[in-house]
């Protein structure tokens, strides 16, 4: 299915190129059909383990196929291929959930140090979703605009941080961000922003009494491969476009659990 009605403007889609970011105009669904992802994402969580964290719902689609219905929009997917081009593979999915009051702050990093040895080449466009109203007040993400295109190009070096206090165990050393120039990107339900893989975010703790929410899902061109020796991510779905590559691609109807399985046996906490 080939774009009909552009989603970003042609400032936005420069916007994206030139600082690593952009922020689309609109909602992304129809109420009616976000209104089914809000209700289908609220009774995956009354069912998440209770000794797990909720900010970790990685790659949820694996193993609740229902998901594709929304990871795999065509409202999704237009938002994606100004950046990327016509042939378009679903690379990742992450439920980011911050509960009120206690939810863990994401610390600064870019999403392409956790794929460096996984994607060639590092080319990811992530449309972050927002479930819950995501604000300043509430932890939303921040990004520091043009670092994806600085020196290290999306692999700075880290240090560790607490795990009690954050999402991820590391964070971009001080030297290698700019804070100052961080700009909040501020979402109300059913809209969505845009970064690219190198781009440095993170976001606050969340201390308020609004649980905060969203939904990554990750694109990449379909010149984009993946290492066969990460058995637990060797799923990618066919989004819009043509397999250039000849990959095996997942079946967006399958129940893949047994890959989370194996990222829990494997203790893979990552995108």
């Amino acid at each position: 299915m080939n774009t009909t009605t552009p989603r970003l403007t042609a400032d936005q889609v420069t916007q994206y190129q030139t600082e690593g970011y952009t922020m689309p105009d609109g909602p992304v669904f129809s109420q009616e059909k976000f209104d089914r992802l809000f209700n289908h994402f609220e009774k995956k969580l009354a069912e998440w383990p209770y000794d797990e964290r909720p900010e970790a719902m990685d790659t949820p689609h694996f193993s609740d196929p229902a998901l594709n219905e929304w990871a795999l929009a065509p409202e999704v997917v237009d938002l994606v291929e100004p950046l990327l081009g016509p042939d378009i593979l679903l690379f990742s999915t992450h439920f980011i959930c911050k509960p009120k009051g206690d939810g863990r702050r994401v610390p600064w990093h870019e999403d392409s140090a956790y794929w460096r040895k996984l994607l060639d080449p590092m080319e990811v466009a992530t449309v972050w979703l927002a479930l819950d109203p995501s604000t300043k007040e509430n932890g939303c993400m921040y990004v520091i605009p043009k670092s994806h295109n600085t020196g290290k190009k999306g692999f700075s070096d880290y240090e560790d941080v607490d795990t009690n206090k954050s999402v991820f165990p590391t964070e971009i050393i001080k030297s290698h961000r700019k804070d100052e120039l961080a700009v909040p990107c501020e979402l109300q339900p059913n809209h969505c922003s845009l970064h690219d893989a190198r781009t440095q975010h993170g976001s606050a703790a969340n201390t308020s009494d609004i649980r905060r929410c969203g939904w990554t899902l990750r694109f990449v061109p379909a010149t984009v491969r993946l290492n066969p020796e990460f058995q637990d991510r060797q799923l990618m779905y066919q989004a819009r476009g043509k397999n250039l590559l000849n990959q095996p691609l997942a079946d967006p109807t399958k129940d893949y659990t047994h890959v989370n399985d194996l990222r829990r046996r494997l203790n893979v906490k990552a995108h």
